[in-house]
């Protein structure tokens, strides 16, 4: 028995889908609208047996008069008859798929699908909307392994969708399964770089709370820097330098330029601290940069009052003849870095020579020193971006600055000082 308009089932699956559209929205899928399925259609000497057909066409008459609950009865009828070949089998599953999700009734939904996802006769693309469909379905009823499970497999097949991504990352967020939720989320950042999109806030809060889970502090670290940049709240940025400072495994110059961070950001305020950086600063053979950052301390009456006042003056004289020595010896400086193999010497005198007013020939100095191959590149530049900043080349150190978007926490900081200077509130 041969039923023309039962050759091109697919109908009766978008009929389905069509009643189903409003579940199938679950807050992840906001935007996804309808499934609309295209399956293949039969092969020339595919024919539905009189029995199968007869059933098929009562549950499509159903299906048309949204009466969901006798299609899947009809349906089942047509399933029951003996000796089906693989072409009935075929279009019963898809009918049934429709009826179900037309219906609510999830788990014969999904059992259907599976059986329509795995055979051949259904194409790529259908099989790709199946794929979603099953795991929009099983999303909205809470099953986050099974909906997990049909989102891997479409992001295998049909590559990248942001819809897809984002119900997997919610799966696993969901399910507590932490390396599953920084796997999701860190595809969704590569995807969003590669389109020069700004990442989504809740994502990022997700893959944060991941990695806090995990107890791994850098991963944690590099997402709260992505919320700063694109997200900036004041708990971020306190939860970052939070972060940060707790962190044992920084290195003095490192410790150094956080320091100064939390000064542009206003939580840095304890005198103490004010002449640790100082110190810092004088260590790093930047004694004009230590006498600039008290100044600005007095500024700011943080130093200069209370009962340690005068130790306080006594240091900034000692900072004070520390940098009119090494303006005195800048010439010498110049010439022994310019000679040097090594990149310390041309970009620590390079910066001297920028906080001495020389600023260009400060600045191409610290270059040559950039291409004598130093052993901490990162930081290097990072130091190359601040001497740019405090050197009044702002453009120049946000377009470097801005460049350093890997990982690692000279990278963080980086990006931080970014944030600040597009601001306009670095100090």
């Amino acid at each position: 028995m041969s039923l023309p308009h039962l050759k091109h089932p697919q109908r009766w699956l978008l009929a389905g889908m069509l009643g189903f559209s409003a579940m199938a929205c679950v807050p992840a899928m906001a935007g996804l609208g309808p499934v609309r399925l295209l399956v293949s259609a039969a092969q020339a000497d595919d024919e539905l047996g009189a029995d199968v057909g007869r059933q098929l066409q009562q549950a499509q008459s159903a299906l048309a008069s949204h009466q969901a609950g006798k299609a899947l009865e009809f349906v089942n009828a047509a399933d029951a008859v003996a000796n089906k070949n693989d072409y009935e089998s075929y279009v019963i599953n898809q009918m049934r798929a429709a009826a179900a999700s037309q219906a609510g009734n999830v788990p014969v939904a999904l059992k259907a699908y599976e059986a329509l996802i795995k055979n051949s006769r259904t194409a790529p693309a259908a099989r790709q909307q199946m794929l979603m469909a099953q795991a929009s379905l099983a999303y909205s009823t809470r099953d986050y392994a099974t909906a997990a499970n049909a989102a891997s497999r479409y992001l295998k097949e049909a590559g990248p969708s942001q819809q897809m991504q984002t119900l997997l990352l919610q799966c696993h967020y969901l399910q507590q399964d932490w390396k599953g939720t920084i796997e999701a989320g860190q595809a969704i950042l590569t995807a969003d770089q590669k389109a020069g999109q700004v990442p989504a806030e809740n994502q990022l809060q997700m893959l944060a709370t991941a990695y806090d889970q995990l107890h791994d502090s850098a991963g944690k670290v590099s997402v709260y820097v992505k919320l700063v940049k694109y997200h900036a709240r004041p708990q971020y940025w306190q939860m970052l330098i939070h972060d940060l400072t707790a962190d044992q495994s920084l290195t003095p110059r490192m410790v150094f330029n956080l320091q100064r961070l939390r000064l542009a950001t206003g939580l840095l305020t304890n005198p103490a601290e004010f002449q640790d950086m100082a110190e810092r600063a004088v260590q790093m053979n930047l004694p004009q940069l230590a006498l600039n950052l008290l100044d600005e301390g007095y500024a700011r009456h943080l130093l200069g009052t209370g009962t340690n006042a005068a130790a306080q003056a006594h240091f900034r004289a000692f900072v004070a003849q520390r940098a009119a020595e090494a303006r005195t010896n800048l010439p010498t400086a110049v010439e022994k870095a310019k000679t040097s193999p090594d990149a310390g010497p041309s970009l620590t005198t390079g910066y001297n020579l920028v906080l001495n007013g020389q600023v260009d020939q400060g600045l191409a100095l610290m270059q040559q020193g950039m291409e004598k191959h130093p052993h901490q590149p990162e930081l290097a530049r990072l130091t190359l971006g601040m001497a740019m900043m405090d050197g009044g080349r702002r453009a120049e150190a946000l377009q470097l600055l801005n460049s350093m978007d890997g990982n690692g926490t000279a990278n963080n900081l980086a990006q931080l000082w970014a944030v600040q200077l597009a601001s306009h509130q670095v100090h």
